[in-house]
């Protein structure tokens, strides 16, 4: 096996070829990805980020290891992965304050792809409690600001896994709401393509309405590409017995992009058994019409047992389903098309219905956070949080004023049944507090008790609205959402049963983000019982 001694000479040679690289940027066309000369592009990834916890377990942890921070470690690393023949890695969560410039220049000058999820432990899209708010917003869009800078980038992930099951479904609402406002961010502010799209877990309830209701609708909110985690091939097995066949069938009407974001189970005997047919199968003609490859999980091996490559320090030793992997790579010879060649003729799918089974109606989604509008709101109230409110008494206060009015709360509310979201849904929890106590306060004739709440709350002077808040606020009011209709999906029975996959801190829909989000699903519900 190649020890570090011989990854820091190729690492050396890679720094010498730095200077002149510039990978060309990665475009897409259709259901395709290409070189911007017009050659099929086929992602052959690997997942690239240390984990914190073992399988199956979770952790209340919000630290990570930014992967693409850290220039020795992708000194060591980077070698290893150019021999595997990867050309993209998959990374989960990087900080947009580090400096990543010469990760970035090794990986370039290795004909490496970056594709990151905007997202990180404590500033994510929780699946029980979600929300997009400013907040996730400005972390997403420093994430974009940051890794915009490299031509190497391919795109970000929106959400990983947020909505797993049927029981979470109206998460994907707010996970859509932010595909669609970093799209217009990119657009805005980047020179060229970098998609969006979002990651999914193979459940077998909602496998197909979660894939149609990120490809429907307007093309400006809908995904540039869809991610699939999938672990249905284990060892020995086929394009048939796997379930790929199916995927195939299902996705071969889709109108964008399709590849894997993860795949490579480790049954029925650990990470180092793996044989890799599916590597095959996944680059050969049965499949290269409607996938674009895929992204092996993953490089380092940890506690959950789905290394490639083990690391202690600055060495990095590969591991046996490593060697088998880069053989099958280097044996992999996918047919491609010019982009010249292709037409592409898929249309978007058609919005799920709302069910028992998948709570979002399909043509309305949760306001764009803006900061500047939640402030001008606050400056506009005359009843108010007493100073040092604490957050954890917020919750009995939003939960009396909506029980007492509940229209009080309709600036604040979230129904991801009905589309009808509040101007002020994505503001800060005090902020949204101060509207509520001021509706309320409004609404009983600004009587002395409306506005105490046991002290809680207090009488104050709206500030003199400048032209561009009054301008802010009037559009706000009159641009209240309204509900929408939906249309039947395709059932989602015909696929084969999936493997369940447990990886912990990155699968993050399912990590808390604070009182905000509780107290915010708290008002919802209550507005939506009266």
């Amino acid at each position: 096996m190649m020890g570090i001694s011989k990854a820091a000479l190729i690492s050396s040679l890679l720094l010498l070829g730095q200077a002149s690289a510039a990978l060309p940027p990665i475009v897409m066309k259709g259901t395709k990805f290409f070189y911007e000369n017009g050659t099929q592009f086929y992602i052959k990834g690997v997942a690239y980020q240390q984990d914190s916890a073992a399988a199956g377990s979770s952790t209340d942890s919000t630290k990570f290891i930014d992967p693409l921070a850290s220039a020795s470690n992708c000194k060591r690393d980077v070698p290893l992965l150019k021999a595997l023949g990867t050309n993209a890695i998959r990374t989960y969560a990087i900080d947009p304050k580090e400096d990543h410039s010469e990760c970035m220049a090794l990986l370039d000058a290795a004909g490496i792809y970056v594709i990151s999820d905007l997202s990180e432990p404590s500033l994510s899209i929780n699946r029980d409690e979600p929300l997009w708010n400013v907040e996730l917003y400005e972390r997403y869009t420093a994430v974009i600001d940051e890794m915009s800078r490299y031509p190497n980038v391919i795109g970000f992930f929106a959400g990983n896994e947020v909505t797993n099951n049927k029981t979470n479904t109206p998460a994907s609402a707010y996970v859509k709401a932010a595909v669609r406002d970093t799209k217009a961010y990119i657009a805005a502010n980047v020179d060229r393509w970098m998609g969006v799209g979002y990651a999914a877990n193979d459940d077998a309830d909602i496998r197909a309405e979660i894939a149609h209701y990120f490809n429907c609708g307007n093309e400006t909110d809908a995904i540039d590409f869809w991610g699939y985690n999938i672990y249905e091939w284990c060892g020995k097995s086929s394009f048939k017995k796997s379930g790929y066949s199916e995927q195939v069938d299902f996705f071969k009407d889709y109108s964008v992009p399709v590849f894997f974001a993860e795949y490579g189970c480790n049954l029925p005997n650990g990470a180092e058994a793996r044989i890799w047919d599916e590597t095959t199968a996944l680059y050969s003609d049965d499949m290269t019409d409607v996938i674009s490859g895929g992204i092996v999980y993953m490089y380092f091996q940890e506690d959950n047992d789905y290394g490639l490559v083990e690391v202690s320090g600055s060495s990095a030793s590969p591991m046996k389903d490593y060697d088998t992997l880069k053989t099958k790579m280097a044996d992999i010879k996918p047919s491609s098309t010019s982009m010249d060649a292709y037409t592409p003729t898929n249309t978007a799918a058609a919005c799920p219905s709302v069910n028992s089974g998948w709570e979002v109606v399909g043509d309305s989604l949760p306001p764009t956070p803006d900061a500047t509008l939640c402030e001008c709101m606050v400056k506009s109230l005359t009843c108010m949080p007493a100073a040092g409110l604490n957050e954890t008494e917020y919750g009995d206060i939003f939960g009396s004023i909506c029980g007492l009015d509940a229209e009080a709360c309709a600036g604040i509310n979230r129904d991801t049944k009905t589309g009808v979201y509040g101007q002020f849904s994505m503001c800060k929890a005090q902020q949204q507090l101060g509207y509520v106590l001021d509706a309320y306060y409004k609404s009983q004739n600004e009587a002395a008790d409306a506005c105490d709440w046991k002290g809680q709350a207090v009488v104050t002077k709206a500030s003199s609205a400048d032209a561009t808040c009054s301008d802010s606020l009037a559009k706000a009011s009159s641009a209240a959402a309204s509900s929408g209709g939906s249309a039947a999906a395709a059932s989602s029975s015909s696929f084969a049963s999936p493997v369940l996959m447990y990886r912990s801190l990155f699968s993050i829909g399912d990590l808390a983000v604070g009182v905000y989000a509780a107290v915010a699903m708290v008002v919802g519900a209550m507005v939506l019982v009266l």
